[in-house]
């Protein structure tokens, strides 16, 4: 998943693969065969399913087998898969209840001061005064904004919405997200 910041201070956030980055990303989870050719079922977990296109190397399961998609098609909330070499049900059915995941270093650029989540948890969050405030735990996706989940040395965690009068800067090569603490985000 992703998130996007509006001002952001290090010119290639998105770029390469940095230490501590998984080597692969979901993108998808197989469900069942569909049909008779060899389709499958796949929930989308990616905010680029349009980068699921027909010649794609993705890899699937913890093993992370490498297939080749021929081509896919939108159906209901999900995708229909049809991978080179799987061409019935039975063949497919082997990669029933799997996760899909692309290479890291393949995934798609973003725009300037959008990250992945995976980049944004771990970092220190400090205020605009350098105050350590915690460690970004989790993020929750809401309708409106993301919600960062920040985890004190001491304390209850602290709830900080993903929204440009809060979040200052962003910087992944020091792991440090600077925010504007707003009246009322941290308790007395």
């Amino acid at each position: 998943m992703t998130h996007r910041h509006n001002q952001d201070k290090k010119p290639n956030a998105a770029g390469s693969l940095t230490p501590g980055e998984p080597a692969f990303l979901a993108v998808g989870k197989l469900r069942r065969p569909h049909g008779v050719l060899g389709e499958m079922q796949m929930d989308v977990l990616t905010d680029f399913p349009e980068r699921l296109v027909s010649g794609i190397i993705l890899y699937v399961g913890n093993d992370h087998l490498p297939v080749r998609l021929q081509k896919s098609r939108p159906h209901q909330q999900a995708l229909l898969m049809t991978f080179e070499d799987y061409t019935t049900p039975e063949a497919v059915g082997e990669l029933r209840n799997q996760i899909v995941y692309v290479r890291t270093e393949d995934r798609p650029p973003l725009e300037p001061g959008e990250y992945y989540h995976h980049q944004l948890i771990g970092l220190r969050v400090i205020d605009e005064n350098g105050t350590y405030i915690g460690t970004i735990a989790e993020i929750l996706e809401t309708g409106a904004n993301d919600i960062y989940v920040v985890r004190p040395e001491m304390g209850p965690e602290i709830l900080l919405p993903a929204i440009d009068s809060v979040e200052m800067d962003v910087n992944l090569q020091d792991g440090v997200m600077r925010v504007h603490i707003l009246p009322g985000l941290i308790p007395d």
